[in-house]
């Protein structure tokens, strides 16, 4: 059984968690296929405030300058390109659509919510909630 990691102590953003250098992002739809996206840059690329209704922001820290993306339930490994400062910190923001709708219909292979990560080097620093619009979202921010 895969535990879901504990949220930020101090701010939580629910929908994106880090644990032991892993990060750990939760869609609406529980089984199906979702859009998604990644962008790793330089620098901060940016929030698409426009084309999402939740955003949220971690610090992630990189032991070795490289991060993977694992599909729930031993499902397939996406590798994504070589951090740009190797290893040390960075931002993650997570983008998400259709939260609300997709977790209505549970399971599905049609792609209903959409997401994208955004990673760039940055101090460690507070999460933050850029976006909140989403049911989804406002559940998954609830103390446990």
């Amino acid at each position: 059984m895969v535990m879901v990691p504990a949220d930020h102590p101090v701010r939580a953003v629910g929908i994106i968690r880090v644990d032991d250098g892993g990060a750990f992002l939760i869609t609406g739809l529980h089984t199906g296929t979702v859009g998604f996206s990644v962008t790793v840059a330089d620098h901060d690329p940016g929030a698409d405030t426009d084309g999402y209704e939740d955003i949220v922001e971690i610090s992630f820290k990189s032991e070795a300058g490289q991060l993977s993306l694992h599909e729930w339930g031993g499902g397939d490994v996406h590798e994504l390109p070589d951090l740009p400062a190797g290893p040390g910190w960075y931002r993650l923001r997570y983008h998400a659509q259709s939260m609300d709708e997709a977790a209505e219909v549970d399971t599905s292979d049609e792609i209903i919510d959409r997401y994208l990560l955004q990673i760039w080097p940055q101090d460690e620093s507070t999460p933050c909630v850029v976006k909140s619009a989403s049911g989804h979202l406002a559940y998954w921010r609830r103390p446990r």
